[in-house]
């Protein structure tokens, strides 16, 4: 069951991304252009979202059937704080990527409740962009973080 998930949460990334790239475009375009808040602002800002939550549900199974959360709950008094890769997806990954979560659905709540088309632009761009900052920061790119392939095959 590991590996199909973890394919699926390796190839899920791209949707959010994509999702989130889109959905941010619209939703800075709809602000400086003091657009109407139509049905694809609203879809694409749903599709952000969903593909958040779907990253992170194949991200917490996965933190329970890997092999490196596997070792981070066998290893004992804290020793995987103390290696690099082992904290970042014990920890770190795990609680970067659930601040985006939120931060992307509190975007996609305020956006849905302000009243005020150019004000439900603005939240959803500065909800989303502080939730897309997070995810491309918390990927395992290998830059600051472990490496990992950007795809899995």
């Amino acid at each position: 069951m590991y590996q199909p998930v973890l394919l699926l949460h390796s190839w899920t990334r791209w949707l959010v991304l994509v999702f989130g790239l889109i959905a941010i475009f619209r939703a800075f375009a709809g602000w400086q252009g003091r657009k109407p808040y139509v049905g694809a602002d609203n879809g694409m800002g749903a599709a952000f979202v969903g593909s958040m939550h779907l990253q992170l549900l194949l991200g917490i199974i996965l933190y329970f059937i890997s092999p490196v959360g596997v070792k981070a709950f066998e290893t004992a008094g804290g020793a995987v704080m103390k290696d690099p890769t082992g904290r970042f997806f014990a920890v770190e990954h795990l609680v970067g990527m659930l601040l985006a979560v939120i931060a992307a659905q509190v975007g996609r709540t305020l956006s849905k409740k302000a009243t005020d088309p150019v004000l439900k632009h603005k939240k959803a761009f500065t909800w989303f962009l502080i939730a897309l900052l997070l995810v491309l920061l918390m990927i395992p790119w290998g830059i600051w973080n472990p490496a990992r392939p950007l795809f899995h095959v």
